[in-house]
């Protein structure tokens, strides 16, 4: 199946380039594939949709400032992203800067090379640290900026930004994106769940580059994306498998949160923890083996997030693709991408 299967014309205006205030007055498109019928709502009432005794699959990742502005000897700036969530904290780290880099040249932040380039594959450069990985992560905390996605133009400053590009439970560092879906979660949005007694589980996915790229023609030829990890307990697989059991619902808080439970499904199935990395790429057809419903933003053309609903949908049996929700949600004034409105399909 084709990227290009994947288009549709989106006007810039619907972009959103800051998140909704308060978070969860993020309008909802919650879509039933079992009626066929449509609700608007506001992310508030979440709830209502999701029957009592569910399970609510959260990834509690955290974005950290991984866009560094560094300098090259000649004195020329080189804006790198550096893949953090690929990082094992050891001396060498990879990173995508904005301009070519020779092989074995320092790279300086704050008067001082921080930094030499390796070796480097396409625009994927690996980088030899030249001070500890601890005095490299305090340099990035301190110097390093979000790395917003291209398509958000914003001139908040970097300390809003740490806020607002982060989701409020968010406790393990590592992504390079932040799982959209998990960012209109708010204190009174868990009250409402925790009413109707809708537990709440955790699992951890750092969040790549290839999460919201294009699909290149490599990723369709090996039928892998990047190469992310992952980590769920034994207390969150064993909550899983025992509400899966019992027939109780399980919803998936984004499609990070989506790719981890089909990654590990075998052991969070049979009740064990798993830690380790995922290449998954869900596309139709696909049978998913645990979560019955999905929340999640709108997404680009052409990415592997967007298979991944469309398979979903087809799995579910649904009446309506997933261009015909895009297309109501476009009509209907949706905001899109990262800071936009959410969908809950049930």
């Amino acid at each position: 199946m084709d990227a290009e299967t994947y288009t549709y014309d989106l006007p810039k205006e619907l972009i959103a380039n800051a998140p909704a205030e308060p978070r969860d007055s993020a309008r909802l498109l919650v879509y039933s594939t079992k009626t066929d019928e449509i609700v608007f709502d506001t992310f508030a009432n979440l709830a209502r949709y999701i029957p009592s005794g569910s399970v609510l699959v959260l990834n509690d990742t955290k974005v950290v400032p991984a866009r560094l502005s560094m300098v090259k000897k000649t004195g020329g700036v080189v804006n790198i992203l550096f893949l953090m969530n690929e990082w094992n904290g050891e001396d060498t780290i990879k990173g995508l800067p904005d301009r070519a880099l020779d092989i074995g040249e320092p790279i300086f932040l704050v008067n001082r090379p921080i930094l030499e380039t390796v070796s480097h594959t396409n625009e994927e450069f690996t980088f030899k640290l030249l001070v500890s990985p601890a005095e490299f992560r305090e340099l990035d905390q301190t110097y390093g900026r979000t790395p917003l996605p291209p398509y958000i133009h914003s001139d908040v400053p970097e300390e809003k930004l740490r806020h607002d590009y982060q989701s409020t439970f968010a406790a393990n560092p590592a992504s390079v994106a932040a799982p959209t879906a998990s960012l209109h979660f708010t204190d009174k949005v868990f009250a409402s769940l925790d009413i109707k007694e809708i537990v709440r589980t955790k699992v951890t996915l750092h969040v790549g580059r290839g999460t919201f790229s294009p699909v290149s023609e490599a990723m369709k030829s090996k039928s892998m994306l990047h190469p992310e990890p992952i980590h769920v307990s034994q207390a969150s697989a064993e909550t899983i498998a025992t509400a899966k059991a019992a027939g109780r619902k399980i919803v998936a808080a984004g499609t990070t949160a989506m790719r981890l439970l089909e990654s590990a499904a075998e052991p969070i199935l049979a009740g064990r923890g798993y830690d380790g990395e995922t290449t998954l790429f869900i596309r139709p057809p696909y049978e998913f083996k645990i979560a019955d419903a999905l929340i999640t933003n709108f997404h680009l053309p052409g990415t592997s997030l967007l298979m991944l609903i469309d398979a979903f949908l087809r799995w579910k049996g649904s009446k309506k693709t997933w261009k015909d929700l895009y297309t109501i949600a476009v009509k209907d004034h949706f905001r899109f991408y990262s800071f936009g409105d959410a969908m809950l399909i049930i």
